[in-house]
């Protein structure tokens, strides 16, 4: 009898947070560049939380899509 075991790797879980930190922080970076804080932040001009939020987003797309679970046949 064979037992046929599937691993998912690590990096696909990884990259999962990644997106989901990413669509996060890219959507509060968006909603307050939008709702124009009262506050005046030094330096806020350059949005850092959309620029992060893409950057996760992207690379979290990049490991899930590579890491993505496949039968072995596929393989």
């Amino acid at each position: 009898m064979h037992i046929d075991k599937h691993f998912i790797s690590i990096w696909f879980f990884i990259g999962s947070l990644l997106v989901v930190y990413g669509v996060l922080i890219l959507g509060a970076g968006v909603y307050e560049w939008a709702a124009h804080s009262p506050t005046e932040v030094v330096l806020a001009n350059l949005h850092v939380d959309v620029w992060w939020g893409a950057g996760m987003l992207v690379f979290g797309l990049i490991y899930v899509i590579r890491f993505w679970p496949r039968s072995d046949a596929a393989k």
